[in-house]
């Protein structure tokens, strides 16, 4: 492990993180998540609708012209998040061709004031339907099926293997039957769910994994790391963003624990329940790796980062749970904004 760590580093010296997200391997995304400066603001492609915010409307468009559904996408313009989406998975003809085929897809701007029609009829601002949908991270888009209901939540941005795996899902009507999570594990191989060793750290809790908050309240939050073998995404996070001090100096302030999604250790989890690490992450529906589940000192979740994440996003969620926002304002984005209201962040 410390061996591909060291490659990756290598990897990273030898390549700018722009060049590397676009000219190495798309599907292992490294770039810069700070906000996006004026001048290269996220533009959406120009197939996206040109609505006038009336889902319904939307919706009927997209059944006259025989397609499975709605994606309702939340953005914001300076979210480097959502600029990996339309510059990296929207630029790919094949992701193209299957989402226009199979879909509609209406923007939303989280912080927008033009007012919404949804699905049930209501009417209500952007904003207040991307806080109502719990868009804590952006991009978020929900997968409105034919008839309304949603068939999948994606927050955040996810590489473009596990998009496609995403559109699939709906468009072939396997959420009808499966989870996603089930889905992506019986997939070809594209998902790598292999056993293989966990990078380690020094803040990780040795076992054995006693978790219960549920009769006495612990002193400090609880952040739990879904991980697996073989797993991209799960390196860079611990070649990145883990090795800087200051997110290593904010993860002092938690109990951390990390778990192999796919192995039978056993966990007395945050409310009491003896299980297993790989039940566990079936029963929170954990899809991605690495997924980091955040816990109040008495065992309620508080947050979950479930898609990819570097630095900037990272530090803004310890900080968050740290200073204890969540008990201020539930909403993550808002409290993203009140923080620094003149640059609202993804």
């Amino acid at each position: 492990m410390i061996i591909k760590r060291l490659l990756i580093l290598w990897l990273l010296a030898a390549f700018s993180v722009a060049a590397y997200a676009q000219t190495i391997d798309p599907d292992f995304p490294v770039f810069d998540d700070q906000p996006l400066p004026s001048d290269g603001l996220v533009k959406y492609p120009d197939w996206f609708n040109q609505s006038f915010y009336d889902l319904p409307e939307d919706m009927q468009t997209a059944l006259q012209a025989h397609k499975k559904g709605l994606i309702v996408y939340f953005g914001q313009q300076r979210c480097a998040y959502c600029k990996m989406l339309m510059d990296v998975n929207f630029t790919m003809p094949d992701i193209v061709e299957y989402t226009r085929r199979h879909f509609d897809i209406t923007p939303i701007d989280i912080w927008g004031i033009d007012e919404v029609t949804d699905l049930q009829g209501k009417q209500l601002s952007e904003r207040e339907y991307a806080i109502r949908e719990n868009t804590n991270f952006t991009p978020s888009l929900i997968f409105y099926d034919a008839q309304g209901r949603i068939a999948l939540r994606l927050r955040g941005y996810y590489p473009p293997y596990q998009f496609r795996a995403a559109l699939e899902y709906v468009a072939d009507d396997h959420y009808k039957k499966e989870s996603f999570r089930d889905y992506l594990q019986l997939g070809d191989g594209a998902s790598v769910f292999e056993a293989g060793d966990l990078n380690e750290e020094d803040f990780f809790q040795k076992p054995p994994y006693a978790l219960d908050r549920s009769k006495r309240s612990a002193q400090r939050p609880l952040v739990v790391f879904f991980e697996q073998g073989d797993c991209h995404a799960c390196d860079v996070l611990h070649s990145l963003p883990l090795q800087k001090p200051a997110i290593h100096q904010l993860f002092s302030q938690f109990d951390s624990v990390q778990l192999d999604r796919n192995a039978n250790t056993p966990v007395l989890t945050p409310a009491g329940k003896a299980t297993n690490a790989r039940q566990w992450a079936n029963d929170l529906d954990i899809f991605y790796t690495p997924t980091l589940v955040f816990f109040d000192e008495q065992g309620k979740e508080i947050l979950r980062v479930d898609s990819v994440v570097h630095f900037f996003r990272l530090r803004n969620v310890l900080n968050y749970i740290v200073n204890k926002g969540y008990l201020v304002e539930p909403n993550y984005q808002l409290w993203r904004s009140s923080q620094q209201a003149a640059e609202p962040t993804p």
